[in-house]
């Protein structure tokens, strides 16, 4: 459906470009396209679904470990038929973590503030003295 995406996300797919980086609020409105398409024979995006949404997406990436456990990191990286299956799945669990924001009303700008805060505290902590007992080889 190529009204559903953005006008600035739509290329042509030629050999060696790929498409443009797309932001959090393009993504939602592709989604929220996709649900409204689908609006009968889906349950509604709401919060009282919202625990379906995340129970498949949780299903998506159990797809995403199969691949990565039966196919391994060097097929990932080197094999274009199995990348394209890992990157599908990475899609998959991505479009539902999408409607689980919009199950609970988080805006794209809601979770992008809440992004920066959470990697500016992350940059800030010392990860091998708050998991030291993790990180210590002796804990084994």
């Amino acid at each position: 459906m190529q009204d559903a995406i953005p006008a600035s996300c739509r290329t042509i797919r030629k050999e060696g470009n790929t498409m443009k980086d797309l932001k959090i609020s393009e993504l939602v409105a592709m989604q929220n396209a996709l649900q409204d398409k689908m609006r009968d024979k889906w349950l509604p995006i709401i919060p009282e679904n919202g625990h379906y949404s995340l129970l498949w997406m949780f299903e998506e990436m159990g797809e995403i470990v199969a691949i990565v456990k039966k196919c391994g990191d060097n097929a990932i990286m080197k094999d274009d038929t199995v990348r394209a299956a890992f990157i599908e799945e990475l899609s998959d669990a991505l479009m539902y973590f999408i409607d689980l924001m919009t199950c609970y009303g988080v805006s794209a700008e809601e979770l992008s503030e809440a992004f920066v805060k959470k990697h500016e505290k992350n940059m800030r902590r010392d990860f091998v003295t708050e998991h030291k007992k993790y990180l210590n080889s002796d804990n084994a």
